[in-house]
């Protein structure tokens, strides 16, 4: 991760067949495309990849998780259970159909603690969004008996876990609807774009109107479709799909490197008693786009931190103080900074924010370190930057 890095021939042939056509739209103009239909192509691919029986492609990974719980009837004042530690598109895409994100614990898998979970059901609970953080996951198992049990949707997105796997599923296809983000900086990209998948029909019909205005897309004439209901312009365009059909078609060779370069990594940080790793649930495979460690505490993390700035070793993260991606510092929700005024039912929802603890997440998120697995270097440079890293550890724990 991610794709761009490994751009070539393939991805401008792809883009080069829509230029030559001049259809940039996914849908109508039939007359004109010569046969190139790249979103369609690509739907194709990911169901394939995804071994799921339906794939609709949307214009990027929040569009996807928006759609998704649209699609299955997630609206205003439903409580959906979400992560602490996750990107804050995972809250704004609940908000935005005027629904109340419920914030829970995180675990030593770094994805939502069952536990957690079990205590933040409420009679408003419709969904569980798994989140599943850095190319691994959360025990699945216990999120689905527990969604099963209370009769909730459960939600993977695996935005950043394409290619890991659970008991030989993909990511992404163990819930009821699955989220995936091809933005610029995913495994595989297509500069901005997403998907939903699901093998529950009415879901992904729902998903294919409601991302193109509430179209039903029957028939060739797209003047003349109907509008079964209310829906919003969530549509890719083949430009942005060309590039993810060439990039799809290379995720095994990517996924590869990516095991390499973590493996490498990992071995070289594997004999330092002080470090311990992230923990992937039995029959649980990463995707090794990121490697997650932990230091004893806080301090040792930020500590190593500086000596990987020092030592110029870039891409790694503890995310205890970051802005994007942690609680802690999510202040605009907290505080409900929005442009636009919001109903008091979510106004109320949130008001637990103001003074609920999250001691346990910030347990495992201060103690850790990601970083990021680049598909560019060398295997010799892995090597380098891994003995590295090792090093800097061993100087600061000394």
């Amino acid at each position: 991760m991610p794709g761009f890095e490994l751009f070539g021939d393939k991805e401008r042939k792809e883009v080069n067949d829509v230029l030559d056509n001049g259809v940039l739209m996914r849908y109508g103009f039939d007359g004109m495309r010569n046969g190139h239909w790249k979103a369609k192509e690509l739907e194709a691919e990911l169901e394939k990849s995804f071994r799921t029986k339906h794939v609709q492609l949307v214009s990027s990974g929040t569009a996807a998780v928006s759609v998704a719980l649209a699609s299955a009837g997630i609206g205003a004042g439903d409580e959906v259970i979400m992560p602490t530690f996750t990107f804050v598109a995972s809250f704004e895409a609940i908000m935005m159909l005027g629904a109340i994100p419920i914030l829970v614990d995180i675990d030593d898998t770094l994805g939502l603690d069952p536990k957690a979970v079990e205590k933040a059901i409420t009679s408003k609970t419709k969904a569980i969004m798994v989140v599943q953080m850095c190319g691994s996951m959360a025990n699945m198992d216990a999120l689905v008996t527990i969604a099963k049990k209370h009769n909730i949707l459960l939600v993977e997105d695996a935005c950043q876990a394409i290619g890991g796997t659970y008991q030989g599923k993909p990511l992404g296809s163990i819930g009821d609807l699955g989220c995936f983000s091809f933005d610029f900086v995913k495994t595989i990209t297509c500069g901005e774009g997403g998907a939903v998948i699901t093998n529950n029909e009415k879901y992904y019909s729902n998903a294919d109107h409601y991302s193109d205005h509430g179209h039903d897309h029957i028939g060739n004439d797209r003047g003349a479709e109907s509008h079964p209901f209310l829906g919003y312009n969530f549509r890719i365009s083949e430009l942005h799909a060309a590039v993810g059909l060439a990039q799809v078609k290379r995720l095994p060779e990517f996924l590869d490197i990516q095991k390499r370069n973590f493996s490498i990594i990992r071995n070289a940080l594997a004999d330092i008693p002080e470090v311990t790793f992230r923990t992937v649930p039995e029959g649980g495979l990463e995707s090794c786009a990121f490697l997650n460690f932990f230091l004893p505490d806080l301090e040792t993390s930020r500590r190593v931190m500086e000596g990987f700035k020092k030592g110029d070793i870039d891409a790694c993260w503890n995310y205890y103080d970051n802005s994007w991606h942690y609680i802690r510092k999510w202040d605009h929700l907290k505080n409900l900074k929005l442009l636009h005024p919001i109903s008091q039912e979510v106004k109320k929802g949130l008001e637990y924010l103001k003074e609920k603890n999250f001691n346990q997440s910030d347990y495992y998120i201060g103690r850790n370190i990601s970083c990021l697995i680049k598909l560019s270097w060398t295997e010799e440079e892995v090597q380098l930057r891994a003995n590295k890293m090792a090093e800097i550890i061993k100087e600061i724990l000394r």
